[in-house]
């Protein structure tokens, strides 16, 4: 029996909705399947969020929550259930501002320098980009463009617990969060902070093998399918495998080296060029650690003539384990503010 299956036959017998923790502990305890690898529950994960993107409605199931999942047509549903999220990515940046400075960036150095500390409007804001040569496109609409971007890296920021740079004004007005001062905005940033500073503190205090498996979750939720821990151990070699699905089109073989090392000790080239000789055909690496990288180690990875080798740091981790609800839970307050313009004449 296949995994969509047997997951099927576990949450009806559930009635529930199911981490996929329990969904692969009960399809194993049921002797539906035989898996040799040591991350069943990641790849449950991955077998049904892939179903679920892939076949949208018409899967038979739904993500209700982190690593969380039921049947589509259970009565156990809540109505308010969170959907799949869609995930927009910012292009990069050679492609929409050849002068070296993205949509994004150029939004804020035309705050900083015409701002004067007040809102203004996406379309102002990208005119005076143009004009001072900071921002190069081919494309017929920037306004739209430069807006889209800045919505964008809010919500991603604000999803990953961050304090956003930008704030939004209403009517398409714009302006930076550094403006704000110390009030509630800038508290919720303090208390975020603490969170992803203990969040990185319990990373270093896990065993390496509960380590490998919190990645495999991670890896999961990225859209990694078949992801495998390869062996328990913390060091060398590679420890997780998958493959990463772009589109439900592309197809990324990945080999992943996880590296739970203290923050002062740095990755260094060496480790690069071991990840690099370890990959298997058409495979690309990636190196995921708590610490950082070395100078030496990201001019290795990025070797033009060499299979490039992915990096995420300790800081780029705790920000993707909040971004999708790993080892945190979100309590989001709702913040109103009088708009101004909608009320004049009103009284």
């Amino acid at each position: 029996m296949d995994v969509k299956a047997a997951a099927i036959q576990v949450l009806q017998q559930a009635g529930t909705p199911l981490h996929a923790k329990d969904i692969a502990e009960q399809i194993m305890a049921g002797g539906l399947r035989q898996s040799e690898g040591k991350t069943s529950d990641a790849t449950v994960s991955a077998r049904l969020y892939s179903d679920i993107k892939s076949k949208g409605d018409k899967s038979p199931f739904v993500k209700v929550g982190p690593q969380t999942f039921a049947l589509r047509d259970s009565t156990e549903i809540s109505s308010s259930a969170a959907p799949v999220p869609v995930v927009v990515e910012e292009p990069p940046k050679s492609s929409v501002a050849n002068a070296g400075f993205s949509f994004t960036d150029c939004a804020q150095k035309v705050l900083e320098e015409f701002g004067r500390k007040k809102p203004m409007h996406y379309r102002e804001i990208t005119e005076k980009a143009l004009a001072k040569g900071w921002l190069v496109t081919g494309g017929k609409t920037p306004e739209a463009t430069m807006y889209a971007q800045v919505i964008t890296e809010i919500k991603r920021q604000q999803k990953r617990g961050e304090r956003p740079r930008f704030i939004q004004h209403g009517r398409g007005y714009v302006g930076l969060s550094q403006w704000m001062g110390h009030g509630l905005a800038f508290q919720i940033e303090q208390h975020n902070h603490q969170v992803r500073k203990a969040l990185r503190e319990r990373l270093l205090a896990m065993k390496p093998g509960e380590f490998e498996e919190l990645i495999s979750q991670l890896l999961a939720e990225m859209g990694f399918e078949m992801v495998e821990v390869t062996k328990l151990s913390g060091d060398g070699g590679i420890d997780v495998r998958g493959s990463l699905v772009v589109g439900d089109v592309v197809r990324i073989k990945m080999a992943v080296q996880v590296k739970k090392w203290k923050l002062k000790n740095n990755i260094q080239a060496p480790v690069v060029q071991q990840v690099r000789g370890s990959l298997g055909a058409h495979e690309q690496g990636l190196i995921i650690t708590t610490s950082d990288f070395s100078s030496g180690a990201v001019n290795e990875a990025a070797q033009a003539d060499k299979t490039s080798i992915a990096l995420m740091n300790g800081e780029q981790l705790v920000m993707l384990l909040m971004e999708h609800g790993i080892g945190v839970h979100r309590s989001t307050p709702d913040l109103f503010e009088i708009d101004e313009e909608s009320l004049v004449g009103g009284n």
